[in-house]
């Protein structure tokens, strides 16, 4: 859902596992957020920001985040 919380988390978290441990979320490679699309995004919050962070991308609207970040 985007709200604010939601937006700020997508600027603030880092993902926590695999190649791209310690990226914030919204700088994950659109083509690994595909990827995890396909196969399936983790469960919980984590996932949702992910998915959240793939809507953005696809529609342009990362930029909304860039003045969130830290």
């Amino acid at each position: 859902m985007l709200q604010q919380e939601n937006l700020l988390k997508l600027a603030r978290t880092h993902m926590p596992f695999g190649k791209y441990q310690g990226r914030v979320i919204i700088d994950l490679p659109e083509d690994y957020l595909l990827w995890f699309a396909k196969k399936e995004f983790p469960k919980g919050e984590l996932g949702q920001l992910m998915q959240l962070a793939l809507e953005l991308k696809t529609n342009g609207l990362e930029y909304l985040i860039k003045p969130l970040k830290d």
